[in-house]
């Protein structure tokens, strides 16, 4: 009569307070304030202020916000996570993923920039300093994506360098004149 979950959803304030079941097919914007589990389909939008948990069987196309997330099935759309985001080997990201921590276990699919940030927060400054994107094919990082991430890089400071160097060349012919 019951499902068996596992126990991770048992440790204490991590019981689920919405479960959207197999059977249940939403479309339209949900939010909620506490724990969520997704074992049906969503249409829409999806947001809730603490855990999100996504089943093997749930299909989501929708755009998720979430303060922590483990996401096991499908996911077609972009995933902001302010803590900790968990991939399960099962899972499918079709989107961007914006996070602080994430952990991709071998066999998730994901298509689409992922962006670290120290929180939320920094990503939604209008500065992009501090904040790197790397696409990622199946989840696996490729060289050429870091030698491209790293020239980047260089170029951005390469450029600062000389502003300020320009900067202090004009302040220097100001004052000597």
């Amino acid at each position: 009569m019951f499902q068996k979950q596992d126990m991770s959803n048992r440790e204490v304030g991590r019981e689920p307070e919405t479960i959207i079941s197999a059977s249940v097919k939403l479309e339209g914007d949900f939010v909620s304030q506490g724990n969520v589990l997704i074992e049906g389909e969503v249409e829409g939008s999806l947001k809730t202020e603490k855990d999100l948990r996504v089943g093997e069987q749930a299909r989501i196309a929708a755009d998720v916000s979430a303060a922590s997330a483990s996401v096991a099935g499908e996911v077609r759309g972009n995933l902001e996570v302010t803590n900790r985001l968990e991939l399960e080997p099962t899972a499918r990201v079709y989107g961007d993923i914006k996070t602080s921590d994430l952990i991709v276990a071998s066999g998730a699919i994901i298509t689409g920039r992922i962006t670290m940030t120290s929180g939320i927060e920094d990503a939604s400054n209008k500065s992009s300093k501090g904040n790197k994107s790397v696409k990622l094919s199946k989840g696996v990082l490729k060289d050429e994506d870091v030698k491209e991430l790293l020239a980047e890089e260089t170029e951005e400071v390469m450029g600062e360098m000389e502003e300020k160097e320009t900067a202090k060349k004009t302040i220097n012919a100001f004052f000597t004149k």
